[in-house]
């Protein structure tokens, strides 16, 4: 069993509060804080939930996901990847109530997955796969929020799939949107864009953070518009519900129907989310991991534990499924964030935001904060990036482009799974062509034939040395050597020691070095671990 460790041990809280940390959290929280909100309350409006759910996930998943998760930059919320199957399980199971439920048990479930430490799926995903998805998201950033810029909000916010809900697929919708644009969205975004872009270049002017100078800059803006022919309405802006007083806000909390434990399509729904929130969370993970600047690695299984400590709580005040979210993960660190504070911060800035502003927060128009996603979308999928890939070789070029058209296309996880399969065909292939390597030496009139065996030789490399075996001339000498070899199938050693008791008929002399006839697979992490504590 995992031993769960506490977020802030007595030695690492003072690291979270040093001046150089709050120096980059504190304005990286508003930012990612920025981004949060219009896609909490796009989530949820898909989900076909009410719009405080969403919010109250974006809290929970700032406030108490960050301070137990091992990770430093992931940043947690309500996730597009989960709308479909929110929607579909507040239908089926008939109230909200019951599916609030369902999301308790699906982080009991996470819980148990962190425990048995399933987290270390999140290891196999290959590095190609990840960057794919990266550059993936980047695009999608891109040509999802290219509408919001243009001031048409038909498509949720959050969206990442191809096919959307308006019945429109991304292209459709840009095109649509380029018919229809509104002149003070577009003027917005634009100078927001370029805000973005030049503010960093002036040091010293980095104290107010870019994004935050955007934000006024789109709230004067609406107030500038509002007095001419083109103001910008109320569709365009972000709409966060208004709450009269603490007890307004109390009101909005919805316990779960523990009544329905008994109902076993609860369990049903409660396992889907749980599989699929926790394969996109370890897909967030291992990206964050690759573009933070400082290259820590997240513990996967401490992950796990947080995100069913998130989704327990979520389940039981009202809110939705959460995960680890990228699009605001690559926010922040895009933003400069340093340590788990931005997200915690974040969170608590969605809650004051809720509680005491809420009308200075529904003048924020979303071209504005589209213009944010737009440049961290670009920041994803960089030229630079392609042709890193490229210079990588085809093994690694391919399954990285796949990764990006398969994620574009359809959706987060099924992208990734095209490009997984790429990707192990790319291995497969090389691990045929290498199960072993060979020397040929002449003594005399007889050829002698070394065939050195690999580290690894498994089942998928019978064919490969059936091949080799089988076209060696007659009146050779064949040496099969396996002392680096670590472990070799038993379907390979099969055909070794049949080839050598046949070879004779050819005129063939076999001998077999360093082979045994039965090899175990190492289990190479305990024995280091054991080895490490003696």
């Amino acid at each position: 069993m995992q031993k769960f460790n506490p977020a802030f041990s007595g030695s690492d809280i003072k690291k979270y509060f040093l001046k150089k940390n709050l120096k980059k959290d504190l304005p990286s929280s508003i930012v990612v804080f920025l981004v949060a909100l219009p896609l909490c309350l796009g989530i949820a409006l898909a989900s076909g939930a009410p719009l405080f759910a969403g919010l109250i996930t974006g809290i929970i998943g700032g406030i108490v996901v960050a301070s137990c998760s091992g990770s430093q930059l992931s940043v947690s919320g309500p996730a597009a990847g989960l709308t479909v199957i929110v929607l579909g399980a507040i239908t089926s199971l008939g109230a909200y109530p019951t599916f609030l439920l369902a999301v308790v048990l699906a982080g009991v479930f996470q819980l148990i997955l962190g425990l048995v430490k399933a987290g270390t799926i999140g290891n196999y995903f290959p590095s190609s796969v990840i960057e794919g998805m990266l550059a993936a998201i980047g695009l999608i950033l891109i040509l999802k929020q290219l509408p919001h810029a243009l001031g048409v909000d038909t498509d949720f916010s959050g969206d990442e799939g191809f096919f959307q809900q308006d019945h429109e697929n991304t292209f459709s919708a840009i095109t649509a949107a380029i018919g229809h644009f509104s002149l003070a969205a577009v003027v917005i975004s634009l100078l927001s864009i370029a805000i973005l872009i030049i503010w960093p270049k002036f040091p010293k002017l980095t104290v107010v953070p870019a994004p935050l100078l955007v934000v006024a800059l789109g709230i004067l803006g609406t107030f500038l518009f509002s007095g001419t022919d083109h103001p910008l309405r109320a569709d365009q802006m972000v709409k966060i519900p208004v709450i009269s007083g603490f007890s307004g806000f109390l009101g909005l909390f919805t316990l779960p129907d523990f009544s329905q434990l008994a109902n076993k399509n609860v369990y049903i729904v409660a396992l889907t989310i749980a599989v699929v929130a926790s394969l996109e969370t370890l897909l967030s993970i291992e990206a964050v991991d690759k573009i933070d600047p400082i290259k820590r690695v997240s513990p996967t299984n401490r992950e796990l534990i947080a995100q069913g400590i998130g989704n327990i709580t979520s389940g039981m005040v009202g809110g939705l499924p959460m995960t680890s979210v990228i699009v605001r993960s690559s926010a922040n660190v895009n933003a400069g964030g340093r340590t788990k504070m931005s997200a915690i911060f974040h969170g608590i800035w969605l809650l004051l935001s809720l509680l005491f502003i809420p009308q200075v927060i529904n003048m924020i128009p979303l071209s504005c904060l589209a213009a944010i996603l737009l440049v961290t979308g670009y920041k994803l999928t960089r030229i630079a990036l392609f042709k890193h890939m490229y210079h990588k070789g085809w093994d690694q070029f391919v399954p990285f482009v796949v990764t990006v058209l398969a994620v574009l296309f359809t959706d987060l996880l099924k992208g990734v799974a095209v490009g997984m399969m790429v990707s192990i065909f790319y291995l497969l292939r090389t691990n045929m062509r290498n199960p072993f390597f060979y020397r040929i030496t002449n003594d005399g009139d007889r050829k002698n034939i070394r065939i050195k065996l690999a580290e690894e030789v498994s089942f998928l490399n019978k064919a490969a040395i059936q091949v080799v075996l089988t076209n060696i001339p007659r009146e050779t000498n064949v040496i099969i050597d396996g002392s680096n070899a670590r472990y070799i199938d038993p379907d390979v050693l099969e055909t070794i020691f049949n080839y050598k008791h046949n070879a004779y008929t050819k005129g063939i002399i076999v001998t077999l070095e360093h082979i045994q006839k039965h090899y175990t697979v190492p289990k190479l992490t305990n024995k280091f671990v054991e080895d490490f504590n003696k």
